[in-house]
């Protein structure tokens, strides 16, 4: 059984792919990862379309989260584009290109977390 985590890091993630689908990022998925990790909470991956794109998706989620006061702790892969993390401490986001999101497969990386459902306002686990 998974616990669910403290809701404070739960909505930070859940308003994030809310700003990931203001830029029309794709393919979003959010995993719970605090039972196999103590790295973050929450791990969002999603896809932009370009390296323009990445970098903007980058920069909008980097300025909402700060109005939340969700300040970013570091970031790798920005001046590239093609895979930018972008670590909040209890989220951890991963925006990729198709080719290397494909490559790396980091969802089936972390296969045993458990994928949050972001349709609704309620948190559940497909």
């Amino acid at each position: 059984m998974v616990q669910e985590r403290d809701n404070g890091s739960r909505q930070i993630a859940l308003k994030a792919t809310s700003f990931v689908e203001d830029k029309k990022g794709l393919d979003q998925v959010l995993l719970e990862v605090s039972s196999l990790t103590y790295l973050a909470d929450y791990f969002l991956i999603c896809t932009g379309t370009s390296t323009q794109h990445v970098q903007t998706l980058s920069d909008y989620l980097m300025e909402k989260l700060k109005e939340s006061e969700v300040p970013l702790l570091h970031m790798e892969g920005y001046h590239d584009g093609r895979w930018v993390l972008m670590d909040f401490g209890m989220l951890i986001i991963h925006i990729f290109q198709s080719a290397e999101r494909e490559f790396y497969n980091l969802e089936r990386l972390w296969s045993k977390a458990p994928l949050v459902s972001t349709t609704s306002e309620n948190y559940t686990y497909r």
